[in-house]
């Protein structure tokens, strides 16, 4: 599914325009983006967590020319679904 079948669908159960669906849909990723940039976990109860980790530093190994070469610490962004979505995904209620 893609961002514009979310609109088209949001857009279609609502009656409200996709042009303004489409709008909230963005500010809302917007929103996200911007709060783990600065650090901040999004919590949506019964949805999910939108949380930063951290990688450790480690090595690697650059087989083509056998180096070796360091990879920092860094944070990424993830996602860990809530126990009532993860249920409903596997058929439970």
């Amino acid at each position: 599914m893609t961002k514009a079948d979310i609109v088209n669908d949001i857009s279609k159960n609502t009656g409200i325009e996709k042009v303004t669906v489409q709008k909230a849909v963005e500010a809302f990723m917007d929103t996200i983006k911007a709060s783990l940039v600065e650090n901040k976990n999004v919590y949506l109860r019964g949805f999910g967590s939108f949380v930063i980790k951290t990688r450790a530093q480690k090595t690697a190994r650059n087989i083509s020319k056998n180096t070796t070469i360091v990879i920092p610490e860094h944070n990424i962004p993830a996602f860990k679904p809530s126990k009532l979505f993860v249920s409903e995904v596997k058929g439970g209620k």
